[in-house]
């Protein structure tokens, strides 16, 4: 039976066929920006520098800038009767540990965490007037052991910390947010380095005669 002229089969044929010359599954230019933004913000929260697992192949990164600094702390105590840098009335970390350049070592990259937004230094030259991203124990020698925190990423204040007490930047926030909110790295006087989420997992106790500087903010 011919059904050409059947309007059933009319309007079939139109709903199969749709308006003249329009492509049968065709993306909307909307719905490609919609689709490349929802690509753009997936991509952002995953490998952006504030995501969980940015920040912790960064952490990793950060260890591996502490065992420099204590490679230039060692060198700098042989030559100093066993001592690490010191200087009295220092008020943040910067001036102290800038005693290490150029003598114990030429390198400033490792003094700048790679987790955060602190600037680049120029390489070999001291950086007391400058910022750098680790706080330090000033007051130790290379005699004390892994009991002794010695250096560590910026922390929200100076004060001892107990296990549970607040370390690093609950919030992402400064004071303390080298990682953003994923906490730090503690680096021990015998040169062992101990990651820690934000409230911290061990305590931090200032002995007698040390003082905790925190770089500049």
């Amino acid at each position: 039976m011919n059904l050409a002229g059947h309007p059933i089969h009319s309007r079939c044929a139109a709903v199969r066929s749709g308006p003249a010359g329009a492509p049968k599954a065709a993306f909307s230019l909307l719905e490609l920006l919609i689709v490349a933004a929802l690509i753009i913000i997936m991509f952002t929260l995953y490998w952006g520098g504030g995501s969980r697992s940015y920040q912790a192949r960064q952490i990793a990164n950060c260890e591996k800038n502490l065992e420099y600094v204590f490679v230039a702390l060692k060198t700098y105590s042989v030559d100093n009767d066993g001592k690490f840098p010191f200087l009295a009335n220092a008020q943040t970390s910067e001036p102290v540990l800038s005693q290490l350049v150029p003598r114990s070592t030429t390198r400033t990259e490792f003094f700048i965490c790679p987790g955060g937004r602190d600037k680049d230094l120029p390489s070999s030259q001291p950086f007391a007037n400058r910022t750098i991203s680790y706080a330090y124990y000033m007051g130790h020698n290379s005699a004390e052991g892994a009991d002794q925190p010695l250096v560590s990423d910026r922390q929200v204040d100076t004060n001892s910390k107990l296990s549970g007490q607040h370390l690093f930047s609950l919030d992402g926030k400064k004071p303390g947010n080298n990682h953003n909110k994923y906490g730090g790295n503690v680096m021990f006087c015998d040169g062992s380095v101990r990651s820690s989420p934000a409230l911290a997992a061990f305590d931090l106790t200032n002995a007698p005669n040390v003082v905790l500087l925190n770089p500049n903010p």
